[in-house]
């Protein structure tokens, strides 16, 4: 909760200090807020590492390999990734490059998750 507290408090001032400067140099205000991203990320790393423990626990005690859960925590990362660029392209008034980066980052995603798509279908054929 207080690292939540943190992040909206700086999002809030980041985002402020963008309109702020934006009416002067836009250019300017995709810096501050990429930047402010950056930071924003970098405090939520902490949360991220806890899930990552969690999920190998699960997996530890469902007897699942590392190889079942690793597709699903890039699928995840490449979301993220693919939401932020896209969103920071739309915010600088490139909607196409932003419908680009999403069509990239849904390829990067099936193509990350088809190990745990044949792993599946092995187990589905080994049952029959």
């Amino acid at each position: 909760m207080p690292d939540m507290v943190k992040i909206a408090a700086i999002a809030v001032a980041a985002a402020l200090c963008a309109v702020v400067v934006k009416k002067n140099v836009a250019e300017l205000g995709m810096v501050l807020a990429l930047c402010a991203g950056a930071i924003i990320l970098s405090c939520s790393l902490g949360a991220l590492e806890g899930v990552k423990e969690l999920m190998d626990t699960l997996a530890d005690t469902a007897g699942l390999s590392p190889a079942v859960l690793a597709p699903v925590v890039k699928t995840v990362g490449i979301a993220v990734l693919t939401r932020v660029s896209a969103e920071l392209c739309r915010d600088a008034k490139e909607g196409g490059i932003a419908a680009f980066v999403e069509t990239a980052g849904a390829a990067a995603a099936l193509l990350v998750s088809l190990p745990l798509l044949k792993t599946v279908l092995s187990m589905v054929t080994g049952l029959l």
